[in-house]
């Protein structure tokens, strides 16, 4: 019998009647056994998500604020009463809520507190579906580093073996201390994809509010073109780059495994959605590129000096300054006597930037060296890309046509992507150029 894993991001959580709806879909297959939930996102346009309430309500607890502590518990216990309500059944969703408030006040630590919107949640699913509940930090292990650690895999498959179907919340598992530790915003995909290699599921449905993945940013461009499939290389370059349906790390426990991905709309279950496979099938006329995607808030360094290339351990030296500080690169884009780093702004807080300019002064004695703040990422994504001759032609001449500067340009050696560094104000720009000229 096929297994399938359902994971439910959080508007399709968001209140009493869409979990009904999630529901539905759930038991319309047989042959969907396992469910993982976030915790209830965004109702409409200005609502809070859980989560961001969670937080903030951590934050007040470590401010010793306790009027603004409670004003918040009462509107996250608002929320998850009201969902009870819309559900009309009995949950017991305030002694979960209970339970909750006495061990953040009891000291359990800001990752078990933001991690309960999740956990509530999957307690009302379970209930609704009338199947177990299977808490996460059964099987989800991080080691010391906060990384996910590899028996996370054996743990799944040895304690969802013994169900038949469960509801696992998602976002967080056990931390190296042996209490609650969370992924990343977004993590829950991940928590999806453990589930579905623990299974060794047929397919892992990623239910969102969208009917698939877009060749970019429907905010940018009207109506883009609905990918029917893409393989996981491409959607983990595109993820990466901005592309938010689903979280980038989430493809690598099913990948190795085979697994194949759908994301769907909770809205518009018939849509066939777009599916996550290993190679994806190109037809004659498809374009070349598979999506374009963008994201703000970076940083370039630039180190000029004659001769870099024969200097042994020139690029080691620049590495090892941004190593100290703990900061990694986004990209390394060079020349025979030009390198420049690519950072992310997160990184570069506090007068950090003018820190690593004067260390790497010191370190290799650079002819010159420049910063350009204010960068955006562009990344134009395909595998029909390597095979055919012109792309980078008709990318620039559109870049050109609509004055758009390209201040960096980097190329993956598998010729999978394009990445071109612009002005953050010629983001959105930039990616009509570019889908207009592939996909129009």
């Amino acid at each position: 019998m096929n297994c399938k894993v359902c994971k439910f991001g959080g508007t399709s959580m968001a209140d009493g009647n869409v979990i009904l709806r999630a529901a539905e879909i759930v038991q319309a297959e047989s042959e969907r056994r396992y469910v993982v939930v976030s915790a209830p996102g965004k109702r409409f346009s200005g609502d809070i998500k859980v989560t961001d309430l969670l937080y903030a309500l951590y934050d007040a607890y470590e401010a010793k604020d306790m009027a603004q502590f409670e004003a918040l518990y009462a509107k996250i216990s608002v929320r998850f009463l009201n969902i009870e309500r819309e559900i009309g059944k009995e949950l017991n969703v305030q002694a979960a809520l209970d339970e909750a408030k006495e061990q953040i006040l009891g000291g359990a630590g800001k990752d078990y507190c933001v991690s309960r919107g999740e956990f509530i949640t999957a307690h009302i699913v379970a209930a609704v579906l009338g199947v177990p509940f299977v808490d996460a930090t059964e099987f989800v292990r991080f080691d010391e580093h906060g990384l996910l650690k590899e028996e996370t895999f054996t743990l799944a498959k040895q304690v969802l073996s013994t169900y038949d179907r469960a509801v696992v919340p998602g976002f967080y598992g056990l931390g190296f201390d042996g209490k609650v530790k969370t992924f990343s915003r977004g993590g829950g995909d991940i928590s999806g994809a453990i589930v579905a290699r623990g299974v060794m599921a047929s397919l892992y449905e990623n239910w969102t509010d969208v009917s698939g993945f877009y060749a970019c940013d429907p905010r940018i461009v009207n109506s883009p073109k609905c990918m029917s499939e893409l393989s996981y290389a491409e959607l983990r370059e595109l993820s990466y780059m901005g592309a938010n349906v689903l979280h980038s790390e989430s493809i690598f426990p099913v990948r190795s495994a085979g697994i194949p991905i759908r994301i769907c709309n909770t809205f518009r279950p018939e849509d066939r959605g777009t599916y996550i496979v290993t190679a994806a099938k190109r037809n004659l006329g498809d374009s070349v590129v598979t999506g374009i995607a963008g994201k703000k808030g970076f940083t370039s360094i630039t180190i000029e000096k004659s001769m870099m290339n024969s200097e042994i351990g020139f690029v080691q030296k620049v590495l090892s300054v941004i190593g100290k500080h703990g900061i990694s690169f986004e990209h390394l884009p060079s020349g025979i006597d030009t390198m420049s780093l690519v950072i992310d702004n997160e990184f570069l807080k506090n007068g950090i930037l003018d820190v690593l300019v004067s260390e790497m002064k010191e370190a290799v004695h650079p002819d010159k060296i420049y910063t350009h703040e204010d960068i955006a990422l562009i990344a134009t994504v395909g595998h029909g890309m390597a095979k055919n001759v012109g792309t980078s032609a008709r990318l620039f001449k559109a870049l050109s046509e609509s004055g758009v500067n390209v201040n960096m340009i980097d190329q993956g050696s598998s010729e999978l992507n394009i990445i071109v560094g612009v002005e953050a104000k010629d983001c959105e720009s930039c990616i009509r150029a570019i889908y207009h000229e592939f996909f129009n």
